[in-house]
């Protein structure tokens, strides 16, 4: 009797194995996608943003943006095609939500290190300040430790069914199904 359980432990443990296993390959794989380079370049971005706006340093958060102002652009637009992708009729709304709540996430953080954040993050500025391209802004933005509102899955947004297409498959199976 016990050894079924023992055998049944085992091939859970090995289906775990594997679960776990295509998990961290799927996840070793996101990491170069478009989507998760514009989410890590948009926390970059926000960060930057919030330290400007707490610390009293708008001219340099605005020579940030001046400069890699062709990159956050074309980052934009890859976040654009995530949110309607992924959201549909309501990407506009899902997106703004994501932004308004990434500077929130990022304020409170600044709201809890006190008189220490302006010290903290004001050497980003001199950080992007040396990067010479829109790659170096990317590679840098990945390396940082910028906190996001939510865990967004940007290997790729998920494809998006039209309902004509649900209906036509449910016709053709329930046709199938009647021949049968």
């Amino acid at each position: 009797m016990t050894f079924p359980i023992w055998r049944a432990a085992v091939a859970g443990l090995a289906l775990a194995g594997l679960v776990n296993g295509q998990a961290a390959f799927a996840a070793g794989a996101c990491t170069s996608s478009p989507a998760h380079e514009a989410f890590d370049v948009q926390g970059l971005k926000s960060e930057l943003m919030v330290t400007a706006l707490s610390c009293n340093m708008q001219d340099r958060y605005n020579a940030f943006v001046e400069r890699f102002r062709p990159r956050l652009l074309d980052e934009e637009g890859t976040l654009n095609a995530y949110f309607r992708t992924t959201y549909g009729r309501g990407a506009q709304r899902e997106h703004d939500d994501y932004i308004t709540q990434l500077a929130n996430v990022q304020s409170e953080r600044g709201l809890k290190a006190g008189t220490a954040f302006c010290n903290q993050r004001a050497a980003m500025f001199d950080e992007v300040a040396v990067l010479e391209s829109a790659q170096d802004l990317s590679r840098y933005a990945q390396a940082k430790d910028i906190i996001q509102p939510a865990s967004y899955e940007t290997c790729a947004a998920p494809e998006r069914v039209l309902h004509s297409e649900v209906r036509s498959r449910s016709r053709a199976r329930a046709a199938h199904t009647t021949r049968s």
